[in-house]
């Protein structure tokens, strides 16, 4: 299983024919690998993988003076201050006989460093960790539960092991805060941000109040809001906004946290609403960066407390919202009240259990797994 090519794969290869592609998405998600694949063996090697955290790469890359070859691939060079222009030249110099390949572990979107000189130039495509679909594994309760206790991220899954995956986790997040973060911003409260970070898996699928953060950190809200932003930038965390049905009560500014690694979430049901929420973030990153659509993730929440845990929206109209529950108990009496009230055309209830009904008209109970089939997820 580990061994089966990635899902953007096909696509990394599409893109790479017209244009420079950069490939973001966490740290140790697999996102080096996808482009070494498209190197020839003993790639690590090669003189054509150049990384910014390499010496001997930095040196080359600074000089301007990299191998000339059918594909290049070059990892973390958003480290460097002035990356978009190198590239810029690059391309601009090399682009009819030389690919580019560049991935980084924070969002190349995010660290422009002042307008997007590359604009038109490059493909951007996200890469998620492991899923369902991914995985191609057809409805087994094993299955999701290895998912659901090991993540999605190739090593720690496939490793299968609490305590490798418990030592996995220490690290990561040790190497996010003083290497990723530490490269990119001017900071001085590193230990504060861990701190932090290690805070925020059991505020996973509440409210997320900026005050509260901040009072126990004794620091401003500015301040923690900021923190918050960057460990977005470095795919540590993300959040999701409500969705204002105009006729209900919607709540407005609130966000909802979930991190894109939801072994992290100790709570049961927590961590099942965080891999739902990273496989509906995934279906819509994929649609836009694939497809080209404008999708978004959100929450329906109205000022009494009902609440569907996500609506999807492709295009500014939502398509469907999903509720999570770990058991196959009965439909949420909230799903009837929004669907009367909102113009979402299907409601989908999602479990860990067996059982798949129609609970009423467009309103569904399924499996979590056959909810995967049933929308397309990838």
């Amino acid at each position: 299983m580990h061994k089966k090519d990635r899902y953007l794969r096909p696509f990394v290869e599409e893109f790479l024919a017209e244009k420079m592609v950069f490939l973001g998405g966490p740290r140790q998600v697999g996102k080096t690998t996808l482009c070494l694949s498209f190197l020839k063996p003993n790639h690590r090697t090669n003189k054509n993988y150049l990384n910014w955290d390499d010496i001997h790469s930095k040196s080359l890359l600074k000089k301007g003076e990299i191998p000339t070859s059918d594909l290049m691939v070059i990892d973390e060079i958003h480290k460097f201050k002035n990356w978009r222009n190198l590239m810029k030249g690059f391309y601009d110099k090399r682009s009819d006989d030389q690919n580019f390949l560049v991935t980084g572990s924070a969002r190349l979107d995010y660290y422009r460093r002042g307008g997007d000189s590359l604009l038109g130039r490059y493909r951007y495509l996200r890469l998620h960790p492991l899923s369902l679909p991914e995985l191609n594994v057809s409805f087994n309760k094993s299955d999701l539960d290895t998912l659901l206790k090991f993540g999605g991220f190739p090593e720690p899954f496939f490793g299968g092991s609490e305590r490798k995956l418990k030592l996995w986790n220490r690290e990561r997040l040790h190497r996010i805060v003083n290497d990723d973060i530490r490269d990119l911003e001017a900071l001085r409260e590193f230990n504060s941000i861990e701190i932090l970070a290690e805070s925020l898996p059991e505020r996973v699928g509440s409210m997320l109040s900026i005050k509260a953060l901040s009072e126990d950190l004794q620091v401003s809200p500015h301040t923690v809001s900021h923190w918050v932003s960057i460990l977005e930038k470095v795919y540590y965390c993300y959040r999701i906004s409500p969705f204002g049905a105009p006729k209900i009560r919607a709540i407005k500014k609130e966000q909802k946290l979930f991190l894109w690694d939801w072994s992290s979430v100790d709570t049961e049901g927590a961590r099942f609403e965080n891999l739902v929420a990273s496989h509906l973030l995934k279906y819509c990153h994929f649609h836009e960066d694939i497809e080209g659509e404008k999708m978004e993730l959100r929450y329906l929440r109205d000022t009494d407390g009902r609440e569907v845990d996500f609506v999807v929206l492709k295009n500014k109209k939502p398509i469907f919202a999903v509720e999570c529950k770990t058991g196959e108990g009965n439909l949420s009496k909230h799903i009837p009240y929004f669907k009367d009230r909102t113009n979402i055309p299907y409601f989908y209830q999602v479990h860990r259990g067996t059982k798949d009904y129609l609970a009423i008209k467009d309103c569904r109970v399924i499996p979590f797994s056959r909810f995967c089939e049933e929308v397309g997820l990838v």
